[in-house]
């Protein structure tokens, strides 16, 4: 669904970038955390709400593949996908040079709903996932 999709854009700061003069890759995490939470956000489900819940959502998986190196002054975008929510929240991203198109870097995470009253994992998100993304539960 097209609201469950977000995309931002920004330009790296001059103390993101290595030795090489290009963004340390450390840095994209924290992109694709500020894209998350952006989505998230559009969904009234960021962070203080998550914990208003009574869940916890740590990241319990995360990949990246790196194409090529963003720079200083380089306007990047990242856009972020929730692909799947029954029993996990998996979001995809994709960061592109935004004046090129070109892909820069391809990644995703994985999220698990926590009950923080008894720190149990739970194998199957929480109704409350379901409700913020307008579908109803299986």
């Amino acid at each position: 669904m097209a609201e469950w999709v977000h995309e931002i854009e920004l330009v790296p700061a001059f103390h993101d970038m290595d030795v090489m003069e290009i963004v340390w890759h450390g840095h994209y995490v924290k992109y694709m955390e500020i894209a998350r939470c952006a989505l998230l956000a559009c969904l009234d489900y960021d962070f203080p709400q998550m914990r208003a819940s009574g869940y916890a959502w740590p990241i319990v998986d995360m990949r990246l593949k790196y194409v090529r190196p963003a720079s200083f002054g380089q306007r990047i975008a990242v856009r972020c996908e929730i692909v799947e929510w029954e029993s996990r929240l998996k979001i995809n991203y994709l960061i592109r040079d935004v004046q090129t198109g070109s892909k820069l870097t391809s990644a995703y995470t994985i999220q698990v709903a926590v009950d923080m009253a008894s720190q149990q994992m739970q194998y199957v998100c929480p109704p409350v996932l379901w409700e913020r993304l307008g579908v109803p539960p299986c």
